[in-house]
C-alpha cells in the first residue's frame, strides 16, 4: 500500500506552481484543497488551506523541488 505524506500546505496559485515542478519530475501527487471544500459546505477556511501529499518513497526528492520552487518565488 502506498503511503502519502503532506509536503506543502499554501494557496491555490502556490500549490499549482508546485504540481507543475512534480509533474515535470513524475512524481505523483494528491491535492486537498480545504478551503474549497469549506466554502462547497458553506464553511470558512483560510486561503492557504491547499495540502500537496506525495508518496512517502518521493518525500526526498520532492523536497530538492520543493526547496528550489520556493527560493524561485520568493526572489
Amino acid at each position: 500500500m502506498d503511503n502519502y505524506v503532506k509536503l506543502f500546505t499554501d494557496t491555490n496559485i502556490i500549490i499549482n506552481g508546485l504540481k507543475n515542478q512534480l509533474e515535470e519530475e513524475s512524481i505523483h501527487f494528491i491535492v486537498k484543497d480545504r478551503f474549497e471544500s469549506a466554502r462547497l459546505g458553506g464553511f470558512g477556511e483560510p486561503l492557504a488551506s491547499v495540502e500537496i501529499h506525495i508518496l512517502e518513497k518521493d518525500l526526498e526528492k520532492a523536497e530538492k523541488i520543493l526547496t528550489n520552487y520556493r527560493e524561485k518565488i520568493n526572489a
